[in-house]
């Protein structure tokens, strides 16, 4: 049986150097223009860093559920796979947020994660902009600021506990997916070494991707916000793609 941490294995074994997700943002705001690549080596750093957060300050652990409250994002694939390093669940809704059975919010927005925290939910604020190193709007008291804090985090991370098979990995508007079967499920929709331009608003959508891509040793181009067809079009060219538009 494979799981998503035997997969980010997997990925640095095959090659760790290659580019495993490269992001383009064409959103309106301070991140327009990025563009972002992560080789299995890097994306591994921020996972291990990220999963430490989690197992460290949050004590998050398997039967935790944690709410990526994010768009699809580079940031939002290490914060799914730092979860389930630690052996939690990855929990996404299509519309509007929930908090309610959920031990931890990470969210890009203030005002959820302040709701978070009065509602006694751990909750962390990211910021989305490559270069950050601290949140760009006022940080809710009690909420951790990832731009600023995460990297004091370690670069290497041994899980504490193991998930159980039928322990829950995504919970996508309510429905279980268990972590013997999250892979699996997944990897149907990918071919061996395929890289994929996707141009996906859903944050579900995007991790299950992820995961199929990833465990077929493929690889993600992802275009965030929207940017004309001909564009699309030389960015899948360029970056030896297959998909959008």
């Amino acid at each position: 049986m494979t799981r998503p941490a035997d997969v980010l294995q997997q990925m640095l074994r095959s090659d760790s150097a290659k580019p495993r997700i490269t992001t383009y943002d064409d959103t309106d705001g301070p991140t327009r223009g990025e563009r972002i690549e992560l080789s299995a080596r890097v994306f591994s750093n921020w996972v291990s860093k990220a999963a430490n957060a989690l197992q460290d300050e949050f004590d998050i652990a398997p039967g935790s559920v944690v709410h990526l409250d994010l768009p699809p994002h580079w940031r939002t694939a290490y914060w799914a796979f730092a979860t389930w390093s630690v052996g939690g669940a990855v929990s996404t809704v299509s519309t509007g947020r929930a908090t309610q059975d959920v031990d931890l919010l990470v969210t890009t927005d203030p005002d959820a994660a302040a709701a978070a925290t009065a509602d006694g939910t751990a909750a962390i604020l990211v910021t989305l902009a490559g270069l950050a190193r601290a949140a760009l709007v006022p940080v809710p008291p009690g909420v951790m600021d990832e731009a600023k804090e995460l990297s004091t985090h370690g670069d290497q991370f041994d899980a504490w506990e193991e998930p159980a098979d039928d322990d829950p990995a995504l919970l996508i508007d309510g429905e279980r997916t268990a972590y013997a079967d999250v892979v699996n499920s997944a990897a149907p929709q990918a071919n061996s070494t395929e890289r994929r331009h996707l141009t996906t608003t859903s944050t579900a959508d995007f991790l299950v991707a992820c995961l199929a891509l990833w465990a077929a040793d493929g690889s993600v181009v992802l275009s965030r916000g929207e940017a004309p067809a001909n564009v699309l079009e030389e960015r899948s060219r360029v970056e030896g793609a297959v998909g959008a538009p």
